[in-house]
Parts: C-alpha cells; sequence; structure tokens
C-alpha cells in the first residue's frame, strides 16, 4: 500500500514513473574494482549523465551525497561475496531505520528466487517491507531466477520472480532481462510494479543500449545497471545514452549518438 511518504521518494528516485537506477553496492560483492575505486567521480559522472538515483551499501552514504547532484540515494539492505563460500547467499547487512539515518529515499533487497537460500530471503524480504512502510519508505526488491535448473533468461521464472516482489509488499522490482522485447512482455505483465532490469556483466555499448531499448518497448519502467554502466571508460556518456532511451524515447541509434558513442560496435 502506497502512501504520501513513499510516492513523494520514489519521485525522487525516478522521473515520471521512470528510472534510470546506477548501483554501486558491488565493493562488498567484488572489491573495489574499476569505477569504485574512486567512487565519489563514478557518482558524479553518472548523475550529470542522467541517472536518476544511485545505489550503495550504508557505509558508502557519507561519499554519496556531496557527488550525486541533487540526485536520488538507494541503500542496499543485503550482500554476499564473490570469495565466500556462496554468492546467493545474501545476509542483512542493513535496515530500514539504518536508511533513513544515513539520508536514503529508497532501500533494496536482492533475493534469489529458486535458489536454496529463496526460503530464507524471502522471509526477510517481507519483513523490510513491513518495516519500509512504518517509514514510508519505497522498497527496490532485486528479484532474480536463481537457482539449481532455473534458466535465469526464462519469461516464465522471470515473470514468478517480479509476481514475488508485489506479494511480499515491494514498489518497484528490478530482474534480469528475457533476451528481447517480446518475451520480455510476460514479466511486466506479470506485475503491476514498475519493472526494471539489471545489465549484467558489461557488453558493448550497443548491446547495453539495445536491451535498455527492448526493456522499454515491451513495457518495462527504466534500468538498474551496475557494471555496464560504472565500469565504462566514459560512465557519464553510457549514462546519457541509457537515460536518452528510458527518459526521452530515443531509438538506439539516436542515444548512442547523443552521448558520442555511435561508432561503438
Amino acid at each position: 500500500m502506497t502512501t504520501t511518504g513513499i510516492d513523494a521518494r520514489l519521485d525522487r528516485i525516478g522521473t515520471d514513473d521512470s528510472y534510470v537506477i546506477i548501483p554501486m553496492d558491488h565493493g562488498i560483492t567484488m572489491g573495489a574494482v574499476q569505477g569504485l575505486k574512486d567512487i565519489e567521480s563514478t557518482i558524479d559522472g553518472v548523475t550529470r549523465g542522467g541517472a536518476d538515483a544511485v545505489l550503495t551499501q550504508k557505509g558508502i552514504a557519507p561519499r554519496v551525497h556531496e557527488n550525486k547532484n541533487d540526485k536520488g540515494y538507494i541503500v542496499h539492505l543485503n550482500g554476499s561475496t564473490t570469495i565466500g563460500p556462496d554468492e546467493q547467499d545474501k545476509r542483512m547487512t542493513g535496515t530500514v531505520e539504518e536508511a533513513v539515518r544515513v539520508g536514503a529515499d529508497a532501500v533494496s533487497f536482492h533475493i534469489n528466487v529458486g535458489s536454496d537460500h529463496e526460503p530464507d530471503q524471502i522471509a526477510q524480504l517481507a519483513e523490510v517491507t513491513e518495516d519500509a512502510q512504518r517509514f514510508g519508505m519505497p522498497v527496490l526488491a532485486m528479484a532474480y531466477a536463481r537457482g539449481p535448473g532455473v534458466d535465469s533468461a526464462d519469461p516464465e521464472a522471470l515473470g514468478h520472480a517480479v509476481r514475488l516482489a508485489e506479494e511480499l509488499g515491494a514498489d518497484i522490482v528490478k530482474t534480469g532481462y528475457s533476451g528481447d522485447a517480446e518475451s520480455f512482455q510476460h514479466v511486466v505483465e506479470s506485475t503491476r510494479l514498475p519493472v526494471i532490469i539489471a545489465g549484467g556483466s558489461k557488453g558493448t555499448d550497443r548491446e547495453t543500449i539495445e536491451m535498455v531499448r527492448g526493456t522499454m518497448d515491451a513495457g518495462g519502467a527504466g534500468i538498474s545497471m551496475g557494471r555496464s554502466i560504472f565500469q565504462h571508460e566514459d560512465p557519464e556518456a553510457i549514462a546519457t545514452a541509457v537515460s536518452g532511451v528510458v527518459h526521452e524515447d530515443l531509438s538506439t541509434e539516436e542515444a548512442l549518438s547523443k552521448a558520442g558513442l555511435a561508432l561503438e560496435a
């Protein structure tokens, strides 16, 4: 159930009900990789390029606010590492109250639907949405189809994941891309929540923008892309291209050209 506070804060992390969010919580997962050592410059660049919001773990909050150019801020509430025993075993790293204290406009939570850890993560997401309701705080559920025998690009599995997010009380949901606009339409139609896509590992500029274009053509509400943007040689330029598709309805060619990336393969 939305409240005035939730609606107001959703406006801070999006533009006209569409979203360009740059998650940079990967430091806990992967370490201080390219784009995250000097996270201040990356945050400045992507928000200048048109990103609506950035997302980090709570401890990075002091490095965010002075560099986000008055854009939105989301605090992520669970995590794991690539060097640990099981990267899919995301554990709680913060609370909604802590997110409020560090100046967040929303919180996010990752759940791997179909994994061995799904039961615990369902219970934790339900607790987060209940807690967030008390604070008028929007919840972005990162609901992926991941686990033994699960095809992470299967539209049926992705549709199940986004519906689960709605059933548990999230306000917006992020999931994987099914590969094309036609199949992704089923995912979007599986919920009334705004559906945004993850970027995954970094591809070519054209591949990134074509994926964004397909998402919007299917009725999606935008993107939440990390490595494809913060590890780009020019984060501001690729953010400009992505924002052009999401917020200006540009074609792939128009978006790449606007950002000065048209010659990329």
